[in-house]
């Protein structure tokens, strides 16, 4: 209630609100001044509220009196019950853990206010879980309330917290959870073998290494403390098997470590231990961790196939033994109760297993094909053995044949030598050492001896010295060798082997004469070196050698230049046939075409006999025969110049082209008549062409070229 003291009763003051909640939580009655809540307050959502009250004049609006600030506090009532925030619970504790073991702690929160009456003292209990567990309650620490708590018997645990406020007085509030509790597993019991005697009955055809049966030991411990080892206690067929564990089942498995045979042993027994890996030294004084049993296995007869005598067979046959000779044998048996017969047959697999055959009821081996051990030494196939009751059971074997040696091939020089002499080697001089080599499989010990052959041992130039290890030497029988008398010497040397039968051969080995230095060391084994000049020294050879070669280059450079020269003269001359060509449109002028040709050796073929000159190239000197016959008639001409033209064509020194020229005769009607000089009475150089500047333009290009030809004329003196 807010009043003023200058408020008379009168109604001229008027009181205000204002600050946290006013005209929402809190409102004043604007006469009298009293505060009133218009809802509920919840202290938990807001404690206090700050309000400001003021007191002014209802006429003028003036304030009487300054602003004032007030607190209202909410006062705490207990209408919140704890509460756990993190419930609910699972927690964990070891089986048979001791009375008082820690467990977990648990809270609850009271939204009270902690500072006002019991509103927010929470006290706990159990209100389900007793007598195993325990809590405190003040802290809410649960523990254990029981002592040995097996997890084998109960493992989970459900207990019912509650925490009650006003210090757990009647009409206090309360909250609670829930706690789940798991035993956790201690290694606190032992395997245990259902039963003390496992029967098995295996096969005897089980293969080694296969499982034949399983075993269990109980354990009812959990995760490792529940790992069991399996092992064989040493006794009466424990050697013949072994065990181990199956990690996901825990199961001991049996395995065959050797083959069984029911014929040999019928039945076997063995104990077996069980134990755990991981041991708790806590309950070290329960008693052994461990259990034991009786294993008895039967073993179960089967048809098997037959079993050779040995794991293989070794023999040994002579080469070239007879198609049919026997061997040896192989053998083998069926052991069931019911023993069958056994047949035999080579397990083919090439070409070389026909070499061999085997009878089928005996076994024996014997030669199909004559063995030659120098082709091959050792012979490796297969036999094969079935039952005659159970075809399908079949074993096999190995066989192996060694083909012993004849002594059938002679021993021979083991490599081809190059052998040589000085010159001025000595007597008794070793110039080569020579060792044998045999095709024959060599025995131990076995001997090569050396000696000359018969037709040799009367020459006295070389004999052989054998040396008894196998080697022999070459050595001289004479001072000096010459290589101009005799350069090859030819030795046949006798090697003989120590086999049954003796094998000989005859090798002959080619020696050389060569020339050495005083140290003995080889200068020249060359043929030609025999047959130069005795006086002549290495230095004068060379020195011939040399102007030999000299002479040679210089000839061969001046027949090339000579050539060269007469090629450039024939291809470059202008008066060259092949050049010599010349067009024009003007008639006459029949003359020109003869520069390239002598046409006075037309008028007469016999000069042409007695002057042989190549008319197809340049001569060296050109000179013309001032007198020049006259033709006969035209027969004449036409059979030299078809004489010409054969000789041309069988001449293979002729230019590689045919030189033919083709004469013919004006006819009648020219007003100079003929210009041929084939009918003129006197040569060229006796005529004179000054008469052709007349006969007007048409000739004067052929009287121009007889004008030169005068005046370059060597013969006239002017």
């Amino acid at each position: 209630k807010l009043h003023s003291d200058l408020d008379k009763g009168v109604g001229t003051v008027k009181y205000t609100l204002s600050g946290d909640g006013a005209g929402t939580v809190f409102t004043i009655d604007e006469t009298t001044g009293d505060i009133h809540a218009i809802r509920s307050l919840d202290r938990e959502e807001k404690p206090f509220y700050t309000l400001r009250a003021q007191a002014v004049d209802i006429d003028t609006k003036k304030p009487l009196e300054p602003e004032s600030e007030f607190i209202i506090k909410v006062q705490d009532i207990n209408d919140n019950e704890p509460k756990f925030l993190d419930g609910p619970y699972v927690a964990s504790v070891p089986e048979m853990s001791p009375v008082g073991a820690y467990v977990l702690q648990v809270k609850a929160t009271d939204a009270d206010d902690p500072t006002y009456g019991n509103s927010a003292r929470v006290v706990y209990s159990i209100l389900q879980g007793q007598p195993y567990f325990s809590i405190d309650p003040k802290t809410g620490v649960i523990r254990t309330a029981l002592p040995n708590m097996d997890r084998e018997v109960k493992e989970q645990y459900q207990v019912l917290i509650q925490a009650k406020d006003m210090g757990g007085q009647l009409g206090g509030l309360a909250g609670t959870t829930t706690v789940n509790i798991t035993l956790t597993d201690v290694n606190d019991n032992p395997p245990r073998f259902p039963k003390s005697i496992f029967h098995l009955k295996v096969p005897e055809s089980s293969h080694v290494g296969s499982a034949i049966g399983r075993i269990r030991a109980v354990d009812p411990d959990f995760g490792k403390n529940a790992e069991i080892e399996y092992n064989i206690v040493p006794g009466d067929g424990g050697n013949l098997f072994d065990i181990t564990t199956d990690e996901n089942t825990q199961e001991g498995v049996i395995k065959l470590k050797k083959p069984l045979d029911f014929e040999t042993k019928k039945a076997y027994t063995f104990k077996v231990e069980a134990s755990n890996l991981h041991l708790d030294h806590r309950f070290h004084s329960v008693g052994p961790f461990k259990d034991t049993a009786t294993v008895k296995i039967n073993v179960l007869d089967m048809d098997e196939p037959p079993v050779f005598s040995k794991p293989m067979y070794t023999m040994e046959v002579y080469e070239d033994t007879p198609v049919g000779t026997i061997i040896g044998a192989v053998t083998a048996q069926d052991l069931d109760a019911g023993s069958s017969s056994v047949r035999y047959f080579i397990d083919w697999k090439n070409d070389v297993d026909s070499y061999f055959t085997i009878d089928a009821t005996e076994g024996t081996i014997a030669t199909n094909e004559l063995l030659d051990r120098e082709s091959t030494a050792q012979y490796n196939f297969s036999i094969v053995a079935s039952k005659v009751s159970n075809p399908q059971l079949t074993s096999k074997v190995n066989v192996i044949i060694n083909i012993l040696d004849v002594n059938e091939f002679p021993p021979e020089i083991s490599v081809p030598y190059e052998t040589s002499v000085c010159e001025n080697a000595k007597m008794g001089q070793v110039i080569q050492i020579i060792t044998a080599a045999d095709k024959d499989l060599s025995p131990a010990g076995q001997r090569f001896s050396f000696r000359l052959s018969p037709e040799a041992s009367n020459k006295p130039n070389f004999t052989v010295h054998d040396y008894r290890n196998n080697t022999a030497g070459i050595e001289t029988r004479r001072n000096g060798y010459s290589r101009r008398q005799q350069e090859l010497y030819f030795l046949p040397v006798v090697i003989e082997d120590s086999s049954y039968p003796v094998q000989s051969s005859t090798n002959t080995l080619t020696i050389r004469v060569c020339r050495c230095d005083s140290d003995g060391s080889i200068q020249s084994c060359n043929v030609e070196a025999i047959f130069l000049p005795v006086g002549l020294s290495t230095g004068a050879l060379i020195a011939i050698l040399l102007c030999i070669v000299i002479l040679l280059v210089i000839v061969v450079l001046y027949v090339a230049l000579r050539r060269q020269k007469k090629k450039d003269t024939l291809m470059t001359s202008k008066e060259d046939i092949r050049d010599n060509v010349i067009h024009y449109d003007d008639e006459g002028g029949g003359e020109e075409d003869t520069q390239a040709f002598d046409i006075g050796a037309l008028r007469n073929p016999k000069v042409i006999e007695d002057n042989k000159i190549r008319r197809d190239i340049k001569p060296d000197t050109l000179r013309f025969s001032r007198h020049r016959p006259l033709v006969e008639d035209n027969t004449d001409i036409r059979d030299f110049i078809d004489q010409r033209l054969q000789e041309n064509d069988v001449d293979p020194a002729a230019p590689p082209y045919d030189s033919l020229a083709t004469y013919a005769y004006e006819g009648n009607g020219s007003v100079a008549e003929s210009l041929s000089s084939i009918d003129s009475l006197t040569t060229e150089a006796d005529q004179d062409y000054d008469y052709l500047s007349d006969w007007g333009p048409r000739f004067k290009i052929l009287a121009d070229m007889f004008g030169e030809e005068e005046s370059y004329n060597p013969d006239k003196v002017t």
